[in-house]
C-alpha cells in the first residue's frame, strides 16, 4: 500500500471523520462491533434526525469506512474494519524510522483503555 491513491483515499476518509456526527457514528459502529447497528438506532444513539442521518451514513460508506446491508425495509450498518484497518495502516506505516519503540506500545494503550471506565462525555 503506498502512493498517491493511498494518500487520496486517506484525506477522503479522514475528511469522512472530520465531522463530529460521522466521528460519533463512526465509534459507536467500532464499539457494536460485527453486529453492527440499524440506521434508526445510530440516528437516536447520536439524537440526529433519519434524514440527517442517512446523508452522514452515505458519507461514511462512500469513504470506505462503513458498510450497509438492506435487511428487508431496515438498513444494517457495520464499520468496514478492513478500510479502518487500511487507514490506520496508511497513518502509522511511516511511524518510527527504524525505531519501532516509539510506537511498539500502542495495541498496549488501547487494551488499557478498553479497561478504564469512561467519563460523561464518553472520554476514557
Amino acid at each position: 500500500m503506498g502512493g498517491l491513491d493511498s494518500q487520496l483515499w486517506a484525506v477522503d476518509a479522514l475528511g469522512a471523520l472530520a465531522h463530529e456526527t460521522r466521528l460519533a457514528v463512526f465509534r459507536a459502529l467500532v464499539k457494536a462491533g460485527p453486529e453492527g447497528m440499524i440506521a434508526g438506532a445510530i440516528a437516536d444513539h447520536c439524537s440526529v434526525p433519519p434524514s440527517t442521518m442517512s446523508h452522514h451514513l452515505a458519507a461514511l460508506e462512500r469513504a470506505g469506512l462503513v458498510q450497509s446491508e438492506r435487511e428487508s425495509r431496515l438498513i444494517h450498518y457495520r464499520a468496514d474494519f478492513p478500510g479502518m484497518r487500511r487507514l490506520l495502516t496508511f497513518l502509522m506505516q511511516d511511524c518510527c524510522q527504524g525505531a519501532p519503540e516509539m510506537c511498539g506500545d500502542l495495541l498496549g494503550d488501547l487494551a488499557c483503555l478498553a479497561d478504564q471506565p469512561a467519563n460523561a462525555s464518553g472520554e476514557r
